[in-house]
């Protein structure tokens, strides 16, 4: 459904399936929703609210690398130009 929007307004599709894969990952990791948070936390048998400040650190880095892929997508298209000649 994205991939033919994306190419009319001009968004790589290799581009837009990073940014797309990243927000997913954030999404997992972020409560209330975070599926991949309660399973690991259940896992080790951690509290919730324990998990939340083990993961916080790391939100900043994801999201910051979220933002420069946004923002350019040189980044991310560096290596498929490179290997195939994109």
């Amino acid at each position: 459904m994205m991939i033919p929007l994306a190419a009319k307004l001009g968004i790589d599709p290799v581009h837009l399936g990073m940014v797309m894969v990243l927000n997913l990952m954030i999404g997992l990791l972020t409560p209330p929703i975070g599926m991949c948070l309660y399973a690991v936390a259940r896992v080790a048998k951690l509290s919730l609210d324990k998990m939340v400040r083990a993961v916080a650190p790391f939100y900043i880095p994801l999201i910051v690398v979220l933002l420069l892929i946004t923002l350019f997508p040189q980044i991310v298209l560096i290596l498929p130009s490179l290997a195939l000649g994109y």
